[in-house]
């Protein structure tokens, strides 16, 4: 069985560090906030793990982003050359032979033709006509897509 009378004893005794921190607060009451208040910054140490763990992370992500991107704008101007190749396949469909001017196709393809992403110009695509019955449609190469091979679309009557 437990002694009620030591366990109220033991706490209501105080040691001289409770009696002395009970003085603080009841004397200064702020000092105890203001101490927390007045600490508003970063220090330096902070910081530069910060940047530190930032640097890491943009060194990691920044490969991964950068290959995400240039295989977008392949992508996309391949699609493109196949919207173009279809064009031109729909028109020689109607006139019999294959047209070489790209801006006569700006109707079939929505009122413009696309822009090549990786040359950044409408005109980054290649139409050759092989004789009146066979055609090529090529995305250029251009400099934002790094070195690749694009998909050369062949069109037949």
């Amino acid at each position: 069985m437990v002694d009620r009378s030591k366990t109220e004893r033991e706490m209501t005794s105080f040691s001289s560090n409770d009696l002395f921190d009970i003085k603080r607060r009841v004397l200064r009451p702020n000092a105890v906030r203001r101490s927390v208040a007045s600490r508003r910054a970063f220090t330096l140490v902070e910081l530069l793990v910060v940047v530190l763990i930032l640097g890491i992370l943009t060194s990691i992500a920044l490969p991964s982003f950068i290959t995400a991107v240039t295989d977008t704008r392949k992508g996309m101007a391949n699609a493109n050359a196949l919207a173009i190749a279809k064009a031109v396949q729909a028109n020689s469909i109607t006139t019999g032979s294959y047209d070489t001017t790209l801006a006569d196709f700006t109707h079939d393809l929505g009122g413009a033709l696309p822009l090549n992403p990786c040359t950044g110009t409408t005109t980054g695509y290649t139409l050759n006509t092989v004789g009146a019955s066979s055609a090529t449609v090529t995305a250029n190469v251009g400099t934002a897509c790094g070195s690749w091979t694009p998909i050369t679309f062949s069109l037949t009557h």
